[in-house]
């Protein structure tokens, strides 16, 4: 890592985050915990695994850490735990095709706050980028459109705001280490769920498969999605994150047969192939 540009840096840190969140949607799908447990341990988890890690990391300058994350770090905590929250609230409210949709709108989102409150224009390439993957993101989920649900739609969209004020406020303390912030916003998300949780109780293969998710598709990219915007602009970071929409489907359909639609096939190349160009731009130009 030490040999790369920032461009490098931060272009590797997000596909990664992306590459291990690509599962999750499997492992929902392969779960049988109902969503606020889900939601709770997908808090409860991240947070004891992250944090000792930052333990082991900082040992006696942890707390050090904890308190150097100032007042961009306190709004990081409430941006990073709400829309955590508000996703769920979403889901439950409206078709997961609305949600999605919203979601999508965070690149357009983030390059709007990072002109407004850090003076980085997104240069005309990102733009044509941000604009070819939503449209790409709604010929997907066009046919599953939903009208009638205002309400998880108003909370899908919350939840690209908080997606896009995460990357802004990572971007805006670029000299400060967030992921502290991000273990306490991890941990307030479970402290919410917690009320609402009818059973604690993981059994047969949830046992292995909820923590593995936690892990592997939560802990780990949110660490790195944290750490990837002090490297590239905000909207850049949010842009990788629709490969999800497009790689989460090829997991379902090759491990449990259930094919995705040739709209998300096709959309889903568009995607790829816009973030693959601009990927590739933006290094040759750093």
């Amino acid at each position: 890592m030490k040999n790369l540009n920032s461009q490098q840096k931060g272009s590797l840190l997000a596909f990664i985050a992306v590459m291990f969140i690509t599962p999750d949607s499997l492992f929902i799908r392969l779960s049988n915990i109902e969503t606020w447990g889900l939601l709770f341990y997908r808090g409860a988890i991240p947070f004891f695994v992250v944090l000792i890690g930052l333990l082991l990391f900082y040992k006696k300058k942890f707390f050090k850490a904890l308190l150097n994350i100032g007042y961009p770090g306190i709004f990081y905590v409430f941006s990073f735990s709400a829309c955590n929250i508000t996703f769920i609230i979403s889901i439950q409210n409206t078709n997961v095709a609305n949600t999605l949709i919203m979601i999508a709108m965070a690149p357009m989102l983030s390059a709007i706050l990072g002109a407004i409150f850090l003076k980085e224009m997104p240069d005309f390439k990102t733009w044509i980028a941000i604009f070819i993957t939503l449209f790409a993101v709604t010929y997907i989920f066009f046919d599953s459109i939903e009208l009638g649900n205002f309400y998880g739609d108003i909370f899908g969209l919350i939840t690209a705001f908080g997606l896009a004020c995460n990357a802004v406020l990572a971007r805006f303390a670029k000299d400060r280490d967030l992921v502290p912030s991000a273990v306490i916003g991890k941990l307030c998300v479970a402290i919410f769920a917690f009320f609402f949780v009818d059973s604690f109780v993981l059994v047969n293969s949830d046992i292995i498969i909820v923590p593995l998710m936690c892990i592997m598709c939560v802990a780990i990219p949110f660490v790195m999605v944290t750490i990837a915007p002090r490297f590239i602009p905000a909207e850049e970071v949010n842009l990788f994150f629709l490969l999800e929409t497009v790689i989460g489907p090829i997991w379902v359909w090759f491990i449990i047969k259930e094919q995705p639609s040739m709209e998300v096939l096709q959309g889903g190349m568009v995607i790829i192939t816009t973030i693959a160009i601009h990927s590739y731009l933006k290094l040759k130009k750093a």
